[in-house]
């Protein structure tokens, strides 16, 4: 039986935080992070999968009706059908997926970091030669994150996140709990920072990262291509093992 090898499964994690801060700021998921890539993705006719931290219908930021990308994702059936019961990330099988892109919103800075669950998914996937893939806040689900080998999925990448003057640009820098470009570097990453929220795309290896929301279009493209790649690999070793068959059978 041939494989499929264009339709490639990814896996899009959701914040669960719905309120920051000690004013509990409402927030959510930025739907602009999670729209542009979703269409992307769904364009080159790959499946896309939702999945949250504590699961069931995770909290949204605020939609941009001027956006024809956002108010698509907002009003896909498919789409609002898996928005409205996600996994529990925890409950995840990383097996089932080629790629993992963590969508970014400031509420990742508190449910990503340090959650078990996630840091599985993320270090399976890249693991087994898979995808890995955030933006914005969102690499905050890479910390901590241990590969096989025993080293940080982070030490020795380049990424890209969103940055301290950043932060303080959209004066939020006295809420979060940390500085996410600071944290990244700590794990031996080398991060890279452009102007404030121009895009700004990182590709390291399997692991693709984005400064802030005008980035989110182009990490997905890059992951697209990083895909492409284990499709051609796939084809070749496929090709490979029918020639070889066919050779046995002709002896």
């Amino acid at each position: 039986m041939r494989k499929e090898h264009t339709l490639k499964k990814i896996l899009m994690v959701l914040t669960s935080v719905s309120e920051i801060g000690e004013d509990k700021e409402p927030t959510g998921y930025n739907v602009a992070e999670a729209a542009h890539p979703w269409k992307v993705f769904r364009d080159s006719g790959h499946f896309v999968d939702f999945a949250s931290i504590k699961g069931g219908q995770p909290p949204r930021d605020t939609v941009d009706q001027d956006d024809p990308i956002q108010v698509q994702f907002t009003q896909d059936e498919t789409t609002r059908a898996g928005l409205y019961n996600t996994a529990r990330v925890e409950v995840v099988d990383p097996a089932q997926y080629d790629a993992v892109y963590l969508v970014g919103g400031h509420g990742t800075m508190w449910d990503f970091a340090g959650n078990a669950g996630l840091q599985k998914v993320v270090s399976d996937i890249y693991n087994k030669g898979g995808v890995v893939g955030a933006v914005c806040h969102g690499p905050a689900g890479l910390l901590d994150v241990e590969l096989h080998h025993g080293l940080k999925l982070l030490s020795g990448k380049t990424v890209a996140a969103f940055t301290n003057d950043e932060e303080v640009a959209v004066g939020k820098d006295k809420i979060i709990p940390f500085f996410l470009a600071d944290k990244l570097t700590e794990q031996g990453a080398t991060h890279i920072a452009a102007d404030n929220f121009e895009e700004n795309v990182q590709v390291s290896e399997r692991l693709v990262t984005g400064q802030n929301p005008a980035s989110a279009a182009g990490v997905a493209k890059e992951m697209e291509k990083l895909l492409a790649e284990v499709i051609h690999q796939e084809k070749a070793e496929e090709a490979a093992a029918a020639e070889a068959e066919a050779e046995a059978k002709a002896e």
